[in-house]
């Protein structure tokens, strides 16, 4: 084999490890957005509304898993089973307090404009309030600078897919996000309070005269959303470190894999938090990647050109 063979082997080889690289990254990011995107798919299938003040939900669970991993391993770093044990801790944090959070949120922004039988536009102007209230609120008790998250041995690679390494991160988020989004999806198919939530959403009022507690069942929902979303937060904490700021444009992504998978179907949100975490990831090798998010956000226009349901494009009230 000539210079000009071993070449072409060596640059396809690079090329190879770059995508496997890339695809990994990709999945790990697409199923965070799809955490998120459950909970603007719950809310939508339920209240036919956006909930914009998911953003700051994100955010809560990243900042609440910051003080409490802070407060348990301090700037150590454990290895071992400790690192597990650590990792359960922040989950169970960020996902209670995303949870918390969104409950106060439809409490106070959404269920006082329910009882009024107010305009979809008041619900919407009421979501934007909230969250710019808890995203300057944040801004100003927290600091407005970005505060790293003790990283548990979590950047060590464990094994390698194709020659690409899978770090302790990615496994931990594959783990987290499938496993939350398993029991999001059986607890609302085939539980009673999940039969509730899909009555509500499908008509709320003949739900109410069939014994269904509707206020119950939409707290529920945004609790159920908040926690997904704050686990969401507590993974990108992990990576990236935390800030004020840090709900924004995730969130934004999210909902755009909400919308790309069906808005209001959650399984249409795992799937299209996945698809939009991959061609984002991949596009890094014919984008410069200050433009990556102008990929995302142009597979939303497209998809609401094209497909404006989405791929799945089912009502939660009509989800098996």
């Amino acid at each position: 084999m000539g210079a000009f063979g071993h070449y072409l082997v060596s640059h396809f080889s690079t090329l190879r490890l770059e995508f496997w690289g890339l695809l990994v990254g990709g999945v790990a990011n697409g199923l965070i957005y799809g955490m998120v995107a459950v909970g603007y798919t719950l809310v939508y299938g339920v209240l036919r509304l956006i909930n914009f003040a998911h953003s700051e939900i994100v955010m809560t669970g990243g900042f609440t898993s910051y003080f409490v991993l802070r407060g348990v391993i301090g700037t150590s770093i454990p290895n071992g089973w400790a690192t597990v044990g650590v990792l359960v801790v922040g989950m169970v944090a960020g996902g209670v307090s995303g949870a918390v959070m969104a409950m106060l949120v439809e409490r106070v922004a959404y269920r006082p404009l329910r009882r009024r039988r107010a305009p979809q536009l008041a619900y919407l102007i009421s979501a934007i309030g909230a969250s710019y209230f808890l995203f300057n609120l944040a801004g100003k008790e927290f600091g407005r600078v970005l505060l790293s998250v003790p990283q548990p041995y979590i950047n060590h690679p464990i094994f390698s897919i194709f020659g690409a390494p899978v770090q302790l991160y990615y496994l931990v988020i594959v783990i987290a996000s499938v496993g939350m989004l398993i029991l999001a999806d059986q607890f609302v198919g085939r539980t009673r309070l999940g039969r509730g939530l899909r009555a509500v959403a499908q008509d709320s009022e003949t739900a109410s005269l069939m014994g269904v507690d509707v206020n119950r069942t939409i707290a529920l929902t945004f609790a159920l959303g908040g926690a997904l979303g704050g686990i969401g937060g507590f993974l990108l904490g992990l990576g990236t470190g935390v800030v004020y700021t840090m709900g924004f444009v995730p969130a934004l992504k999210a909902f755009t894999a909400a919308v790309l998978g069906g808005i209001g179907n959650l399984r249409g949100a795992m799937i299209g938090g996945i698809l939009l975490g991959v061609v984002e990831s991949l596009s890094i090798a014919f984008v410069q990647p200050a433009y990556i998010d102008v990929v995302a956000f142009g597979i939303l226009v497209l998809v609401l050109l094209v497909r404006p349901t989405g791929i799945l494009g089912e009502r939660l009230g009509r989800a098996a």
